[in-house]
């Protein structure tokens, strides 16, 4: 039996690590700051930066403005994306599942072999990946069909200097003029490509092959791709979603919030609280949606679909 001097013990080497971890990335971001702002007073750099400020420009026919089904994107992807952290997490870290859930064997899904008996947090979190995948399908059409894909996707190779100048801008914290509205600048531009079109369908391909949907007997083609690659996988992109959320949420506040936030929210570009408001409305369904994902709700939505047991 635990004596109090051990729990005490314990609970010191717990949080000793994470607590000195927090000074450690301070005295890191310092550097990082002081390295960027001797670098961009060199005369070679600013010759550089003048020469790539940053954005590289965009085709003469690249749309302006950000129109209301993008918005709505842009908040059903943050909403499906909040609940598959959640509930992948779950997946990762419960010990015992709350219930279990069996697909019923009949409709438009038929096999031939009994369907697999899934934790309750499992259904609800292909659930979601399949909500997520159908709503970036819908966004991946609708972009290259109105043009909203040249914002996204480098159209020049000096998109990649002018990343290395918003970067050293970002780090000298002289950060580069923000013109979301009419253009992103080069940094911005290679984030978002890599995050829609790289670590999307690692997390897609990732998970499909971690869940009950991957064929079982596909012998070649699971020695080619074993499982274990695909969790060793899965997880780090999680973790790189998880990441960028938080700096483009921090960059959107930081650098112009009333401004960013009518962008993709109020549709305008406009500054006023007409964004912010919607922004607003749209946490609390999220938060909402995060407490509500509990067994008690889930139970009766995963019964229309198939069977909940203990």
């Amino acid at each position: 039996m635990s004596t109090p001097a051990k729990k005490s013990t314990a609970a010191k080497s717990k949080w000793s690590q994470p607590l000195w971890v927090v000074p450690g990335v301070l005295v890191v971001l310092l550097l990082i700051v002081l390295l960027a702002k001797w670098l961009t007073g060199l005369s070679g750099v600013q010759s550089f930066l003048h020469d790539f400020p940053g954005a590289s420009r965009l085709p003469e026919n690249a749309p302006v403005g950000f129109p209301a089904w993008l918005g709505w994107q842009h908040f059903l992807n943050v909403f499906f994306m909040v609940l598959i952290v959640r509930s992948g997490w779950q997946v990762r870290t419960a010990k015992r599942p709350p219930a279990q859930w069996t697909r019923n064997n009949k409709g438009f899904i038929r096999t031939k072999n009994a369907p697999t008996k899934i934790s309750l947090d499992l259904w609800f979190h292909l659930t979601l990946d399949a909500l997520w995948v159908l709503n970036g399908i819908v966004f991946i059409i609708v972009i290259f069909a109105t043009g909203q894909w040249m914002r996204i996707i480098p159209t020049s190779w000096d998109v990649f200097p002018n990343a290395i100048s918003a970067a050293l801008q970002y780090a000298s914290l002289n950060w580069p003029t923000e013109d979301g509205w009419v253009n992103y600048n080069a940094l911005q531009l290679l984030t978002y490509f890599v995050t829609v079109f790289i670590a999307a369908p690692l997390a897609i391909i990732t998970g499909l092959r971690t869940s009950s949907a991957w064929p079982k007997k596909a012998g070649t083609v699971n020695k080619i791709y074993p499982i274990e690659l695909a969790r060793a996988v899965h997880f780090p992109v999680m973790v790189y979603f998880v990441l960028f959320t938080i700096v483009h949420v921090t960059l959107v506040l930081a650098t112009g919030a009333l401004r960013n936030l009518n962008h993709m929210y109020g549709g305008s570009d406009d500054i006023n609280w007409v964004g912010f408001g919607i922004f607003a409305v749209s946490l609390l369904v999220i938060v909402g949606a995060w407490f509500l994902a509990r067994p008690l709700f889930l139970r009766p939505v995963a019964s229309l679909m198939g069977k909940v047991s203990k």
